[in-house]
């Protein structure tokens, strides 16, 4: 905020208290107004609404709008490209670089931007295990961000901390500063440029809090598997009477990573991003950004009562100015409405935010052409063919530029914007992994039945929650399975609580010549997809694919 008045803010007093000893003059950030320092989440949602950021809705909940951005601009994305870090980055339609000189020009106009204004500024960690976390500071223009950033990272638990604090990474996010695309090359007036080497990643012209969240996710994806850690776009839960019982569900956005963790038999690690080291899987937040459109009570429970707390941020989520009554039905704004709470809102959440080895690993896809059967079984090599093609359909409103329909689309790692380095070396940590410790895998479509998207109808989430428990508790150990024609996994042919049809992906279509002919054409489009991986990958891992 410009406050050229002057005009004291509710927090004014007490925005110094928490100010770390390594100021933000290390960083460039001088001749401000003022900076606030680690305010806690009460005083930035008076800081928020004084500065008319947004609004405090019925029982508590801050909701804010994004405006232009409602999404990720993931074409909007660039990697700085330094002699240090290059070989390291799978450059291309994620990973686009931008020339030193331009990043430093751009920065600088940056700072000169922010001289006179107010800053807000959050030092937390990302990973919930000290061996391996990240001390991020993130400084942002608006205070609803810094309340989002407490909402989503780890925090320092003492002032002592706070004065310590010591950033390994910075990320600056300034939604009122564009760039100039004819001077600084970019293809709008909206950036994500990362510098590994300065340690900096900066945000222009963007409100949209996902930004901040998968930019520090993206950096944790360069740094970690360099450790040997395998970085993954995952939600992760556990049996609470065995911490070596956990379960991880690979997923694009809109595939269900959020909902389908969300079991009340289960402990939940988090929903979103995890890593997996020789200790075993912790969580990278202390939070939630789960998407709300048409959130049902009765269905999902624990999430859609987060939507009625105080500290959670509602983003871009329509509400009646007069009773202050949300609509999670209206998508009016964006299908992508979001909300932003902290995990130990979930009543069984687990508190370290960290357990055992995987016992499953569950890939999430959402088929849009309703050929795909609800569950498969798959062998190591047909996880990895899988995990590194990355199929799913992205869902209306999750990235800019969508379609309202889905769209077929193939993503590598089950994130490939998120993935710094190529996909080969995450697949290679996953394929240590799944054979030191012994995980079953497994494939599970919540995309469409009895035909594709605008014929079929979407899977019934209590027939997946059923047939994803009978995977978790052993109950499909000891059924009979059939060998899928076209792909060769394992299809079970029954599954306690879920009708033997729905296992038959077939049977719901009118016709079983077209819904062949449907599925083998999804099968080329696999190997056509592949082709580019192949060089790199092991033989029999580019085997495991489908056979058309």
């Amino acid at each position: 905020m410009n406050n050229m008045l002057n005009i004291k803010t509710p927090a004014e007093g007490t925005a110094q208290v928490r100010k770390a000893d390594y100021s933000l003059s290390n960083h460039g950030l001088t001749n401000l107004r003022l900076a606030y320092w680690n305010l806690p989440s009460e005083a930035l949602h008076e800081e928020a609404v004084f500065r008319a950021e947004g609004a405090t809705v019925h029982k508590g909940p801050f909701v804010a709008f994004t405006g232009k951005h409602t999404a990720r601009s993931a074409n909007d994305k660039f990697v700085v490209r330094e002699v240090s870090t290059e070989g390291h980055i799978w450059w291309g339609q994620y990973n686009r670089p931008m020339a030193v000189d331009k990043f430093e020009a751009l920065y600088s106009r940056l700072l000169g931007y922010l001289q006179g204004r107010d800053l807000f500024v959050q030092d937390a960690y990302a990973g919930a295990d000290e061996n391996y976390r990240l001390p991020v500071r993130l400084v942002t223009e608006l205070a609803w961000h810094s309340m989002f950033v407490r909402n989503m990272f780890i925090l320092p638990e003492s002032l002592e901390e706070y004065k310590r604090f010591l950033p390994d990474f910075t990320i600056v996010a300034v939604p009122g500063f564009k760039s100039d695309p004819r001077v600084d090359n970019t293809d709008s007036e909206t950036f994500i440029a990362l510098s590994f080497e300065k340690k900096l990643a900066i945000i222009g012209n963007s409100a949209y809090a996902g930004e901040i969240k998968k930019s520090v996710f993206t950096i944790l994806n360069y740094l970690l598997p360099l450790q040997g850690i395998l970085s993954m776009h995952c939600s992760a839960n556990v049996d609470p009477g065995n911490e070596n019982d956990v379960a991880l569900f690979f997923g694009l956005s809109g595939t269900g990573k959020t909902t389908l963790s969300a079991d009340p038999t289960r402990s939940l690690i988090g929903d979103d991003e995890h890593g997996w080291s020789d200790e075993g899987v912790f969580n990278f937040e202390g939070g939630c950004y789960a998407k709300v459109i048409g959130l049902s009570e009765s269905a999902e429970p624990e999430i859609y009562a987060t939507t009625r707390m105080y500290g959670t941020i509602l983003e871009n989520v329509t509400y009646d100015p007069v009773t202050r009554l949300i609509d999670l039905e209206d998508e009016s704004v964006t299908e992508n409405t979001r909300a932003s709470y902290p995990l130990d809102f979930i009543s069984n959440a687990v508190p370290e935010k960290k357990a055992g080895h995987p016992k499953n690993i569950v890939m999430l896809t959402c088929d849009a052409s309703g050929v795909m059967p609800p569950i498969a079984r798959l062998s190591s090599e047909q996880a990895l063919y899988q995990f590194i093609s990355g199929y799913t359909a992205k869902v209306g409103g999750t990235e800019v530029g969508l379609r309202d329909e889905p769209e077929i689309t193939f993503s590598a790692c089950f994130g490939a914007p998120f993935m710094v380095h190529h996909p080969a070396k995450y697949a290679e940590l996953l394929r240590w992994k799944i054979e030191r410790y012994g995980a079953t895998c497994w494939l599970v479509n919540t995309g469409w039945v009895g035909g594709p998207y605008g014929v079929g109808k979407r899977i019934s989430i209590r027939h997946t929650r059923n047939l994803l428990s009978a995977a978790l508790t052993g109950a499909l150990e000891n059924v009979e399975y059939y060998k899928d024609p076209v792909f060769g996994f394992d299809v079970p042919k029954s599954c306690p609580d879920v009708p033997p049809e729905v296992l038959e992906p077939w049977s719901s279509w009118p016709s079983r010549k077209e819904y062949d002919k449907r599925y083998k054409d999804l099968a080329m489009r696999f190997v056509e997809n592949f082709a580019k991986f192949e060089e790199g990958t092991a033989r029999e891992v580019v085997e495991a694919g489908p056979k058309v």
